[in-house]
């Protein structure tokens, strides 16, 4: 089941990256960023509310918390990096290099999480990398 909710990830990753590339046309990117970040606020809040998991917010650890915050912020950070890049660049090469996140994840996986070095992730990423570089370069 991961794996489809990992193909539609990307997949609307991959419309979002579109769509945002039109929609910043002529729109500063910070501006751009918050539009799109309310939006996201309000969909996961309805979702939350929905869902009824508004109640399991008191159960949240201390530590979750710093660590949730910790990536909110990681999250805004990288949002407005991105939107700047994609208003500078072609969508066809800032949204591969934007992807390289996913070698610096298995990096940090490794590292902070002390998950197995394989050589079928180890050669993924490495081709990643290559083809980012290709994209630089």
């Amino acid at each position: 089941m991961w794996a489809i909710y990992a193909v539609l990830s990307a997949f609307f990753a991959a419309a979002t990256s579109i769509l945002a590339k039109i929609g910043i046309e002529n729109v500063d990117s910070n501006l751009a960023t918050g539009i799109r970040t309310v939006i996201i606020l309000l969909m996961t809040c309805g979702i939350v509310y929905m869902t009824g998991t508004i109640h399991q917010l008191p159960q949240i650890s201390q530590r979750s918390w710093i660590f949730l915050i910790l990536s909110g912020g990681a999250t805004g950070l990288s949002w407005l990096f991105y939107f700047k890049a994609l208003q500078m660049g072609d969508a066809s090469k800032v949204v591969p290099v934007d992807k390289f996140s996913v070698v610096i994840s298995m990096v940090m996986a490794f590292v902070f999480l002390h998950e197995a070095v394989t050589l079928k992730v180890v050669l993924g990423g490495a081709l990643i990398t290559l083809g980012t570089l290709v994209l630089i370069f």
